[in-house]
């Protein structure tokens, strides 16, 4: 637990203090070069052609990961093996740092350049550029993909969980995913869908904690976030009412002290921002508490 605290805190530090350094440490071009040699070593039938086919990719990888996290626990008192664990969460956090993507929309003034900033969270067009529900949805599955979908599996399986984790957005989503025959992709992104699930469940229930509570589930209801489904509309669905109430309620605010509210630019994606800090920083609350449970234990 404590290695996940630190390693979490360490990957946002460097994501601010060195963005272009993290980002650049984050390529992943050796990924795609393996699924295309998978693909070219394989006939046009077969199991790599089938809807399990990405295990033929991520299996030896994985296993590679697992060997040296548990060759690397023991030495040095668990300081190398603290090292690998940080540098395998900082490798997968992202590969951009959201904050720093939004903070680009946000100072952005052009017009090309805020779209280009848009760009980078998955939208494109200009119609999105003043949709704000569309910049809160693309915001909070950003925050999934790049930031809590990481943690969590992290948390759970150690280095092998975060690889695990970006190895199968990255097959899933984007220019790497075209590298896999088209069941192989199918049971890629089926595969995704399961990791994102109980990630995507627990942001909701952190967003009603830091947020309004009774806002958030019955957006939550309403979008049967309470039933399994293939993909996390619920997560949006509840970040958009979420975020809709509380720049409501800071109207009412400004109206009962009879001050006028300085309109700011794109409200609803800073708004949006906050409370995914807000949602980490509870995450990383309850984190904290398991630690220095286990210390008192």
């Amino acid at each position: 637990m404590s290695i996940t605290l630190v390693a979490v805190v360490v990957a946002l530090v460097l994501g601010h203090v060195a963005p272009a350094l993290a980002t650049s440490a984050r390529q992943y071009a050796w990924y795609g070069a393996w699924l295309r040699w998978l693909g070219d070593q394989s006939g046009e039938d077969g199991f790599w052609h089938g809807r399990y086919g990405i295990a033929l990719a991520l299996l030896p990888l994985l296993a590679l990961v697992a060997l040296l996290q548990w060759l690397l626990d023991e030495p040095v008192f668990g300081l190398v093996g603290l090292l690998f664990d940080i540098a395998v969460l900082v490798y997968a956090w992202g590969p951009r740092d959201l904050d720093v993507d939004v903070e680009a929309i946000v100072d952005a003034h052009d017009p090309q350049a805020r779209r280009d900033a848009i760009a980078r969270l998955g939208l494109s067009g200009d119609a999105v550029a003043l949709d704000g529900p569309a910049l809160v949805e693309a915001v909070f599955h950003n925050a999934l993909s790049r930031w809590f979908g990481v943690l969590f599996w992290f948390l759970l399986l150690g280095p092998v969980g975060a690889a695990l984790y970006r190895l199968v957005a990255l097959a899933s989503e984007g220019d790497y995913s075209h590298a896999l025959p088209g069941e192989a992709r199918v049971g890629a992104r089926a595969l995704y869908a399961v990791l994102n699930w109980p990630v995507a469940q627990l942001m909701t229930l952190a967003m009603a904690l830091v947020g309004n509570f009774d806002t958030v589930f019955t957006a939550w209801r309403e979008a049967r976030g309470d039933r399994w489904q293939s993909d996390v509309a619920f997560l949006g669905h509840a970040a958009r009412a979420s975020v809709k109430c509380e720049l409501a309620e800071e109207a009412e605010e400004y109206a009962q002290e009879g001050m006028v509210q300085a309109m700011r630019e794109l409200p609803e994606l800073r708004d949006a921002m906050s409370l995914v800090w807000r949602i980490l920083l509870l995450w990383l609350a309850v984190l904290a508490l398991f630690v220095i449970g286990g210390w008192v234990g």
